[in-house]
């Protein structure tokens, strides 16, 4: 395979990959879902546009546009009243779906409506939806897609370089060799989940020399699993470990100001029922955080400092030059605006039906 044969050129500007203007269409998280309190409102800006979220009274959440169309006010400064939110200025009433329902000095309300954003709570985040309507199901861990979850959220960060260029470092294989010293070959089979996930998986046999590679036959019985999936090209979930027992951990990121990557850790598992479950599981959370720090290491300070430019790409590389096409392909937005960067083709836009889910906020 010729891979400087491949759509992605250093030459040439990227439609979604590494581009500071765009990022794809598709649920991005917004905050951790204890930060918003019933009855509580707050302002976010997220991929450049300002957004106004609150929890009503039913604890579902909502998210609009940041300003009152009457005057322009900042929703935020408003107060939440039953599942609605009044604006403070005038007291303009909107209620979820963003449609006023009271004006205080006329006695019909104006036939007017917010924009509104679909918004729905997994993993102990919040997730708007950036375009019209949803397309795919929210960000699931492949392993545990039918299974509850006990989620910890580890840590926010901010970094240097664009999210794309943090996304690839999960199938970077040189790097476990390089950065992590890991004396064990990595190669990747990707396989596209949907239109926006894909997912590549170690299919590397496990040999029986040196001694590290025998020891780790006693939990494996083919391949080290290591699996990693991939969601709108901005959120990767890593799966590893032994046979027996798989840890989880998602880096959910997303574009800030200035083409740099902010995102949330967050480490998950499987729900285990009774006392002795719920300890377990604090256990299996420990060793997580422990398994996400030794990745960390070595990778931050690369990430902080790199000016990513992919002129020389190996064979080694092809996983990395599978991801960035799956990325071309997706539907890219403008930052700030929201709007399509590109057309889709003509076929494709009849066939934009809501994708159905519980699309719950519990």
């Amino acid at each position: 395979m010729n891979l400087n044969s491949q759509t992605f050129s250093s030459s040439r500007k990227p439609k979604n990959f590494n581009n500071p203007e765009h990022f794809i269409e598709g649920w991005y998280w917004i905050i951790p879902s204890r930060n918003l309190r019933v009855g509580q409102v707050k302002p976010v800006t997220i991929l450049g546009r300002e957004l106004v979220i609150y929890r009503g009274k039913d604890k579902r959440v909502a998210t609009f546009d940041a300003y009152c169309p009457h005057m322009g006010a900042h929703l935020a400064e408003g107060k939440v009243e039953g599942n609605a939110l009044r604006c403070f200025f005038h007291h303009w009433k909107f209620d979820a779906e963003g449609m006023c329902i009271d004006i205080p000095c006329l006695d019909t309300p104006l036939s007017l409506k917010l924009q509104t954003w679909p918004t729905a709570e997994k993993y102990g985040m919040i997730w708007v939806w950036t375009g019209e309507i949803p397309q795919q199901p929210l960000p699931f861990v492949p392993e545990l897609e039918q299974e509850e979850c006990d989620v910890a959220i580890h840590s926010h960060f901010l970094m240097n370089c664009h999210p794309s260029v943090v996304m690839i470092n999960a199938i970077d294989a040189q790097h476990f060799n390089t950065v992590h010293e890991l004396p064990i070959e990595i190669i990747f089979d990707g396989q596209e989940l949907n239109e926006n996930a894909i997912i590549f998986s170690n299919i590397t046999p496990i040999k029986d020399n040196p001694f590290f590679i025998k020891l780790i036959r006693l939990f494996y019985k083919k391949a080290i699993t290591y699996s990693v999936c991939y969601w709108y090209g901005s959120i990767v979930i890593v799966t590893l470990g032994p046979d027996f027992f798989h840890v989880h951990m998602m880096f959910a990121v997303r574009l800030h100001e200035g083409g740099k990557a902010e995102g949330q850790i967050l480490l998950l598992t499987k729900k285990r029922k009774g006392f002795f479950g719920w300890l377990s599981n604090r256990v299996v959370l420990w060793l997580t955080k422990i398994a996400g720090k030794f990745f960390l290491m070595g990778d931050i300070k690369i990430v902080q400092t790199i000016k990513f430019d992919f002129k020389t790409p190996l064979k080694v590389d092809q996983p990395i030059m599978q991801f960035i096409n799956h990325v071309e392909k997706q539907q890219s937005l403008m930052w700030g605006t929201w709007q399509e960067a590109r057309s889709r083709d003509v076929e494709s836009k009849p066939k934009r039906e809501r994708w159905q889910d519980k699309m719950s906020n519990d």
